[in-house]
């Protein structure tokens, strides 16, 4: 159980490039570039409800259990379907245009974020603390 609770970020690496190769608009990417992101998690076992807060009252909720495939929602607001899985204490799932996987690590929610570009991949790590 240890994801649950509200998380807030207290930085991010990686925003700005991530965001443009995903296809976040310009006018997006700024609000969010110094907005501080709440996450709000309540986990039972395997059972998830992953809250965020964005800028402009905007909230995507995603339910899911580890391991089932569930309808999920991406920040750009896209609907697909996905698996979470539990790899070595992280949750992992492919969304369509990236690979994210969720920790805590040193008391921190820590968000990594992997695209591929033309280029190589580019990361974005998106660390919370617990509020």
């Amino acid at each position: 159980m240890a994801f649950n609770g509200k998380w807030q970020v207290e930085s991010q690496d990686g925003y700005e490039e991530f965001c443009k190769l995903i296809g976040i608009p310009d006018d997006v990417i700024s609000k969010g570039r110094d907005f501080k992101l709440v996450t709000e998690v309540v986990q039972n076992g395997d059972d998830f409800t992953w809250i965020q807060f964005y800028p402009n009252n905007h909230v995507v909720t995603n339910k899911f259990i580890v391991g089932k495939e569930s309808e999920m929602e991406t920040v750009g607001g896209k609907k697909f379907k996905g698996i979470v899985s539990m790899e070595g204490g992280k949750l992992a799932i492919s969304f369509p245009k990236y690979h994210h996987t969720s920790e805590i690590s040193g008391g921190k929610l820590v968000e990594t974020s992997t695209a591929t570009a033309a280029s190589g991949p580019v990361v974005y790590v998106r660390t919370s603390k617990k509020i």
